[in-house]
């Protein structure tokens, strides 16, 4: 894998913001690699190492079809001259959305799954039947979440962004937020920002925490309240904030992730939950790539970059 870009700092002026006397930054993980942005690069580098490291000619990991795991894990393979297979959940159906065009462009052979077969996949009697099919791969899971991924994540925060109040990120499977917490200093809190609907996702956060010895050296929050309904759920509110902020900003942010963080968290700063004063660190997690199957599917017209 190739060495990232340097990652940008944007600072985010409002009115709102200068009404509660709070700076707010946006940290552009997004702009880290032109193909392997975002969190991703941080989940995705030492399981690429340790793939190499055992000497796997491939690798294998599942995700939907406009999983951005499927995509980054991709152009992962293709940056580190790795076979990969993506178990993808559901039918064929083509031509292919853009999220899987560039998986199969990269290198990825694409295997699909029923939904009932799919559910199988952490299943060691299935996990062998896929050995016997494929032969030798390196097993990296859904979302891309592990003990490696977490120490990746681990390095996200550095310098200057232990200086700030709150530190925010959008939560799918937990790595990136396990590893914030894991980071963070004790005089801060991170909040993250749940795209999933249920109560489940802290029990998810509680597993994972215990799984990877974790000891939270900072105070922490899962906010579930922006998820507009579920998982790459939304509405007409949620989409025209995207738009307005692309506009204000020059920052895109796409509608399954960043865009509902965003949201929430001008939601807290406005309600006073997020005090004033605050200094506010944003991660921006990436995920654009989605953008382009989201506008397809949906008939929306988002901002691609």
């Amino acid at each position: 894998m190739t060495a990232t870009l340097p990652i940008l700092y944007q600072e985010i002026r409002c009115p709102l913001l200068e009404e509660k006397a709070i700076s707010l930054t946006v940290k552009r993980m997004d702009l880290v690699h032109p193909e392997l942005s975002g969190n991703k690069w941080y989940k995705l580098k030492y399981n690429i190492q340790e793939a190499n490291k055992q000497g796997h000619q491939q690798l294998l990991t599942f995700g939907g079809a406009y999983s951005n795991h499927i995509y980054a894990t991709a152009a992962a393979a293709k940056l580190a001259g790795i076979h990969a297979i993506g178990m993808i959940r559901g039918e064929e159906h083509l031509p292919l959305n853009p999220t899987l065009l560039y998986a199969r462009t990269a290198g990825m052979r694409l295997e699909y799954l029923t939904r009932t077969e799919y559910r199988k996949k952490d299943s060691p009697d299935f996990l062998d039947k896929l050995k016997e099919k494929f032969g030798r791969f390196y097993l990296i899971p859904e979302g891309g979440t592990n003990a490696l991924a977490v120490r990746g994540t681990r390095e996200i925060l550095e310098g200057k962004d232990l200086d700030y109040d709150f530190i925010c990120t959008s939560v799918g499977t937990g790595g990136t937020f396990a590893g914030l917490v894991s980071t963070a200093h004790a005089s801060q809190k991170v909040l993250g920002f749940s795209a999933l609907k249920g109560d489940f996702i802290h029990q998810d956060i509680d597993r994972l925490l215990y799984q990877h010895q974790i000891h939270p050296s900072c105070d922490y929050e899962i906010v579930g309240k922006f998820h507009f309904g579920g998982y790459a759920k939304y509405n007409s509110e949620l989409i025209d904030y995207i738009k307005l902020f692309k506009a204000e900003t020059g920052i895109p942010l796409d509608p399954v992730y960043t865009g509902k963080m965003m949201y929430g968290i001008m939601k807290l700063i406005e309600s006073g939950e997020i005090p004033r004063g605050s200094s506010v660190l944003v991660l921006h997690t990436g995920g654009l790539q989605g953008i382009k199957g989201f506008n397809a599917r949906n008939n929306t017209n988002l901002p691609l970059t």
